[in-house]
């Protein structure tokens, strides 16, 4: 077996970045993302501490798996440390990875537009773009062979898994032809809007799967998209205003690809009566999305339509427009933001607003939800994972204690408003889908290392990989 060092996502589900020995003095590394919350990696990194605190000697190359901030959130740092080689991953997440990297410098590193240009230069200099299911030859420094395929992970747009082929001296002395090693990324749940599923690779020697969902399924599509729409119908009955936080990229564009589903199905149906008693319809109801960078990534998403699976592109061929439909507002500028919050906290027309992040932890939700926990007409949806440490978590945590309260910027809100989780909703793989993944492989791991979730969830997915898969070796790293 090929030697592996897990440099985050160990104790939680940020910071994935692991590290393949392909020989004892070679080795790529997977991802490199932020931690977020209260994870951390091993050696003390944090979501303060973004440093790159492993060494990087033996590191050739990167693979980036897809574009979330993390998984790519410290690539900067990386670039810092002195990595200088190929950055490979699919060519729509090589369209994306340069704004996630510009915005996540904004935010959290500087604003020094002269750092930021050549920080995304260096970006654009080392990116490699790959087509999906094409094998790749990776330079190395000795005999050693290694090849890369990436295959669609169905997660967000540009997602992918990564397939290694290793040959190396070692290797060939157990008389193999070569070592084939697959890190999942992060799984997408099949069905997912606008994404095609993915499809298990033919084998695997050694698998690093994710873990998210671990321990618990999710419902079928019908069934979200069911509840989402009575979800928003309570919600809004109460001409209260339903913040949904959502990551930037992937979330928002799923989110408005089944609001526009929605819509299409119930435009003159009731949604709401306004305080006048006045009767508002599914086609008019204000969708506002609150983040210039979603909106950029949603332009982007329209522009990378061939890569949409077979529905999203059968909408189009009907002239519909599911990521750009009429009750739709976009906010970018920061007055136009504050003058929104103000005018929902005052309004008594029902309102759907979508901002990031999708864990509270920052971004122009906070402003909302500071604005609008304290009033019980007002919901706040979830739709996604809230990692240990988030607002978003505290909130999940303790909105139905009679004195919950989250703490935001250092001041504590009493949480008035009603609270709702749809994790059926979340684009990562649930248990019967992960297991699934390794079901369809033809020929199974011998080894299974379970990263990316809660340790609760680690153990029940490693518990249902040895009761169903006899023999093979399950590792939950603890670093």
């Amino acid at each position: 077996m090929l030697s592996i060092k897990h440099h985050g996502a160990v104790h939680g589900v940020t910071g994935s970045c692991h590290e393949l020995f392909v020989d004892e003095q070679q080795s790529v590394l997977i991802d490199c993302g932020l931690f977020q919350g209260a994870e951390t990696s091993s050696l003390g990194a944090t979501a303060d501490h973004l440093e790159i605190d492993f060494d990087l000697s033996a590191v050739q190359a990167l693979i980036v798996t897809h574009v979330h901030i993390d998984h790519v959130g410290r690539i900067p740092y990386l670039l810092a440390a002195g990595f200088t080689g190929p950055i490979y991953c699919s060519k729509p997440s090589a369209t994306l990875l340069p704004l996630v990297i510009e915005d996540a410098l904004k935010v959290g590193v500087t604003r020094n537009k002269s750092i930021i240009d050549a920080c995304l230069e260096r970006i654009h200099e080392q990116i490699v773009p790959l087509d999906y299911q094409e094998w790749m030859k990776i330079p190395m420094k000795t005999e050693t062979k290694v090849q890369l395929r990436l295959s669609r992970a169905g997660h967000i747009l540009g997602s992918a898994y990564a397939s290694f082929r290793v040959s190396n001296e070692a290797i060939k002395l157990q008389n193999k032809p070569y070592h084939d090693v697959v890190f999942s990324g992060d799984l997408g749940a099949p069905h997912s809007p606008l994404l095609p599923a993915p499809k298990s690779p033919h084998k695997a020697d050694q698998l690093v799967i994710e873990s998210t969902y671990g321990d618990r399924n999710h419902e079928d599509r019908s069934s979200r998209v069911d509840r989402l729409q009575q979800s928003l119908e309570r919600a809004l009955s109460d001409s209260g205003t339903v913040l949904i936080p959502a990551f930037s990229i992937g979330r928002t564009q799923e989110l408005l690809y089944e609001l526009e589903s929605i819509i299409h199905k119930n435009r003159q149906k009731p949604v709401s009566h306004t305080a006048s008693g006045v009767q508002l319809d599914w086609q008019d109801l204000d969708i506002i999305i609150d983040s210039p960078l979603a909106n950029r990534f949603t332009q982007v998403y329209q522009s990378l339509a061939p890569y949409w699976d077979d529905e999203a592109q059968s909408r189009i061929a009907e002239g519909r427009h599911p990521l750009d439909f009429e009750q739709v507002t976009t906010i970018d500028d920061h007055e136009t933001h504050l003058q929104t919050v103000d005018y929902l906290k005052r309004q008594t027309r029902p309102a759907i607003v979508i901002a990031a992040s999708g864990m509270c932890a920052g971004g122009r939700i906070v402003n909302y939800i500071k604005a609008l926990i304290g009033d019980e007409r007002n919901d706040i949806v979830f739709v996604g994972y809230q990692a240990a440490g988030t607002p978003g978590r505290e909130i999940l945590t303790y909105h139905d204690k009679d004195d919950g309260y989250v703490t935001l910027d250092g001041e504590r809100f009493a949480i008035k408003a009603q609270v709702q989780q749809i994790s059926g909703y979340s684009a990562h793989a649930g248990q019967e889908d992960l297991l699934n993944f390794i079901r369809r492989m033809r020929s199974q791991p011998k080894r299974i290392h379970i990263v990316h979730g809660d340790d609760q969830a680690k153990l029940a997915l490693k518990k249902c990989i040895k009761k169903e898969f006899k023999g093979v070796e399950v590792v939950i790293p603890d670093s």
